[in-house]
C-alpha cells in the first residue's frame, strides 16, 4: 500500500437497536450516473428510518432488489429472503418482511432492495384499507407539471367533499395522493370512488385526464391509476428510494410546493434525491403525517 490512501470498505459490523449486522460490498456503485455506493444507500435508510418506519409499520413489504445497480437486472421479491434474521417477522399470507425497526431497514438496504413498496391494508387486517390512492401517471410528451396540475384539480374535488389528502412524488415521473380513512372500508370501494374521481376529471378535461387501462390512450395525457386500490396493488412507500438513474426519492411534499411548481413550470421543482430529503424532513418533519393520523369516511355513492 502507498500513501495514506484508505483501502476500500468491503466489509464492516455494526450494532443497531441491539442486533449485529454485517454489511458487505459498501463500495459498491449502485447508482453509476453519480457514484452513489451501497454505503450511501445504508446510510439514507439508517437516517430516514425514524420517519419512515411508521409508514412500514404492520404492512408485508414488497423488495425490489438491484444487486449490481440500477443500470443492471432488477427482481421483486414478495416473501422475505430465508436467511433473514428471527428478528425480522415473516407477515401476511406470502410471509413477507414486516419492518418495524431500523435494524430491518438497513439489513434491506444491505441486500440492495432500493425499493419498498406496500399495500393498501396492514397485513392483520388485508381486507380493510386504510387510505385511497391515486397514482398520477403521465403519458410523454406530458410530464411532471401535467402531473402536478391534476394533482391540484383532484385536491379542489376532494375538499368539496370534505376529504384531507396528501400527496408525494412517486420518485420517478408522477405523483401519489392519498385520501387516509382509518374507518371500516373495502378495497371495492376505495377502488370505486378512485375510479368516479378519475372519471370526473377525465370528463372535464378530456383532453389531459384519462382512467383508461389501454396505453394506446395515454401519450400526453395524466393517466389517473384507480386500479391501484385494488387488493393485491402494491404502491411504493413513502421515503422509499427508486431504482432510477439518480437516487430519487418517493417524497411527501406540501400542497403549496405542487403550486409553486405548476405556477414557475419547474418540473425540477418536485424531483428530490436522498440527501435532499434527509435535509427536508429536519427542516419540515413529516409531510405524509396526516396519511396515518387522519380518519374520516368516504361519501356515500
Amino acid at each position: 500500500m502507498t500513501g495514506s490512501r484508505r483501502p476500500p470498505r468491503s466489509e464492516t459490523r455494526v450494532e443497531i437497536g441491539g442486533h449485529d449486522l454485517v454489511l458487505t460490498n459498501l463500495d459498491k456503485v449502485l447508482y453509476p450516473a453519480v457514484g452513489f455506493t451501497k454505503a450511501e444507500v445504508i446510510d439514507y435508510f439508517a437516517a430516514i428510518a425514524p420517519t419512515m418506519l411508521p409508514h412500514l409499520a404492520g404492512r408485508a413489504v414488497t423488495l425490489v432488489r438491484f444487486p449490481n445497480g440500477v443500470e443492471e437486472s432488477s427482481f421483486f421479491e414478495k416473501r422475505c429472503p430465508p436467511h433473514h434474521p428471527d428478528w425480522i417477522p415473516e407477515v401476511g399470507t406470502l410471509e413477507q418482511c414486516g419492518v418495524s425497526e431500523p435494524a430491518a431497514l438497513v439489513w434491506l438496504a444491505n441486500l440492495a432492495a432500493l425499493e419498498l413498496h406496500c399495500l393498501q391494508a396492514k397485513a392483520a387486517t388485508p381486507d380493510v384499507p386504510d387510505a385511497l390512492v391515486l397514482d398520477l401517471d403521465p403519458g410523454p410528451p406530458a410530464g411532471m407539471l401535467e402531473a402536478a396540475a391534476v394533482a391540484l384539480e383532484l385536491r379542489e374535488l376532494l375538499v368539496r367533499l370534505d376529504l384531507v389528502c396528501v400527496v408525494k412524488t412517486s420518485g420517478s415521473k408522477g405523483l401519489h395522493l392519498s385520501v387516509p380513512l382509518h374507518t371500516p372500508t373495502d378495497s371495492g370501494a376505495t377502488r370505486g370512488f378512485a375510479k368516479a374521481l378519475g372519471d370526473i376529471l377525465a370528463k372535464w378535461m378530456p383532453d389531459r385526464v384519462t382512467t383508461e387501462m389501454t396505453r394506446a390512450v395515454r401519450p400526453g395525457k395524466v393517466f389517473v391509476d384507480w386500479s391501484q386500490n385494488s387488493g393485491h396493488k402494491t404502491t411504493v412507500c413513502a421515503y422509499s428510494l427508486r431504482g432510477r438513474s439518480h437516487p430519487t426519492v418517493s417524497t411527501p411534499v406540501a400542497w403549496h410546493e405542487v403550486e409553486a411548481a405548476v405556477d414557475a413550470g419547474d418540473d425540477a421543482a418536485l424531483s428530490f434525491i436522498a440527501p435532499d430529503v434527509i435535509t427536508r424532513v429536519a427542516n419540515l418533519g413529516d409531510l405524509y403525517l396526516d396519511n396515518l393520523e387522519v380518519s374520516q369516511e368516504l361519501p356515500v355513492t
